[in-house]
């Protein structure tokens, strides 16, 4: 079983189908939402390439004093934000696999 997360850090991870890192956190204060999120961050442009309505991207908030922590990113949020940008796991296409 995977170590739960908590609001005050992640449960830094592998994807048990395609190995890649991962961030597991809970996000939200009220309405929570488990967010899994590829553990590399994206350029402004993986970001506007990788944004879908269903794949969010996210802030990922860390300083030298307190553990990394994902956020919303909202209409309000910098353009020039310091932070890290990280979107949701979507494993790669399989490599087709023939039988013979």
């Amino acid at each position: 079983m995977a170590p739960r997360a908590s609001r005050k850090g992640g449960a830094d991870s592998r994807c048990p189908s395609c190995s890649a890192p991962l961030i597991t956190q809970w996000v939200g204060t009220t309405a929570a939402l488990r967010v899994t999120t590829d553990g590399t961050p994206l350029t402004p442009t993986q970001q506007a390439e990788a944004r879908t309505p269903n794949r969010l991207i996210w802030c990922l908030k860390s300083s030298e004093h307190t553990t990394p922590r994902l956020t919303w990113i909202y209409s309000t949020h910098p353009a020039n934000c310091p932070h890290a940008h990280v979107t949701d796991h979507q494993c790669p296409p399989a490599e087709p696999s023939t039988l013979f």
